[in-house]
């Protein structure tokens, strides 16, 4: 049991350190927002990620031909991030035509591109480094908002690195058992309920709350496995399902913020919802076999006893919750 909680504790720092370095390197994507005012006429948000306040990617928007510009570009900078906003209009609109993110194909980033019509529905497109160039349509296909919304969920969790921590805390805390299986479910159960009824409407709390909410579940589970290893086990560990799965409702939230942020296209809306969820879960359970293999890879390592094998990890963990609480509070 020692050996397999030094594997575990390894691991989790690993994966610790690992997040937090990926986030150092460019992998958000650009943005690409155009509202139709008229049958040709559009106003355009560009949102390309910063490089500090002088530099951002070289990425642009080449419009069909045909295209005008109205007025001048505004920009703007704000975390992290340029915006500009400028109008443009095109006889016959943009229905049909290509629209090209030039130099993305010499990034590592992706662009979305978000196309809202006249009537009200919604388009939602992902442009790659391999696919720089998408056609516009006045109804996207379903597969298309099929693959759209899967990776949009797959990078939502793996990008979130809140959540992967409380999904860290609770394998750390459960352990590699049959109780693991119970308890993910219960927090995919209670995070889709909260999903959907956010995305839909029906619930509505302001992002702060829970934002901070977020912070906090991942702290209390931090205490939980110190009292757990400490010889003081509570109703976290006896039954942690309940506990992921009221947690998973806050997390559900979290999960709607950022969706709400990317929209849904309006004649594709229980599609693009169960997809978003269902690419979330494939990134949780990506997330989680990495944890398992990686813990199962170094039962042999020869690492030194000690207490420190598996406080150090959890203190990470905690220390990380404990400062988005107190950052996100004080964003009220």
């Amino acid at each position: 049991m020692n050996r397999r909680w030094i594997a575990l504790s390894a691991g989790a720092l690993a994966l610790l350190l690992g997040a937090g370095h990926a986030r150092a390197h460019e992998s958000r994507p650009a943005y690409l927002e155009l509202r139709q005012l008229d049958a040709q006429t559009y106003d355009v948000n560009w949102k390309v990620p910063g490089q500090g306040e002088r530099m951002r990617l070289a990425l642009d928007v080449a419009f069909p031909t045909g295209t005008t510009q109205l007025g001048p570009v505004r920009t703007t900078y704000a975390n992290n991030a340029f915006l500009q906003r400028w109008r443009v209009r095109r006889p016959g609109g943009f229905d049909g035509s290509r629209i090209r993110i030039v130099g993305l194909e010499f990034t590592l980033t992706d662009a979305l591109i978000r196309v809202q019509h006249l009537d009200g529905t919604t388009q939602v497109a992902r442009a790659t480094a391999a696919e720089p160039t998408l056609t516009l349509k006045a109804e996207p296909d379903s597969w298309q908002v099929v693959r759209t919304y899967v990776v949009l969920g797959i990078e939502h969790i793996l990008t979130g690195v809140d959540h992967l921590l409380f999904v860290l805390a609770l394998v750390i805390l459960v352990g590699p058992t049959r109780r693991l299986l119970w308890t993910i479910t219960a927090f995919t159960v209670a995070h889709s309920i909260t999903l959907a009824a956010a995305t839909l409407g029906f619930v509505h709390v302001p992002p702060p709350p829970v934002e901070a909410s977020i912070a906090l579940s991942i702290l209390f589970l931090a205490v939980e496995i110190i009292h757990t290893r400490t010889g003081r086990p509570g109703l976290t560990k006896r039954a942690p399902w309940i506990v992921a799965f009221v947690f998973g409702l806050l997390h559900g939230l979290g999960f709607a913020g950022a969706l709400s942020e990317i929209g849904l296209p309006t004649n594709a809306i229980p599609l693009a919802l169960f997809f978003f969820n269902v690419g979330v879960e494939i990134g949780q359970l990506l997330f989680i076999a990495a944890v398992l293999v990686l813990m199962k890879g170094l039962i042999h390592l020869p690492l030194p006893r000690g207490e420190w094998r598996w406080k150090l990890p959890v203190y990470a963990i905690g220390s990380v919750a404990a400062f988005w609480t107190v950052l996100r509070l004080s964003m009220f």
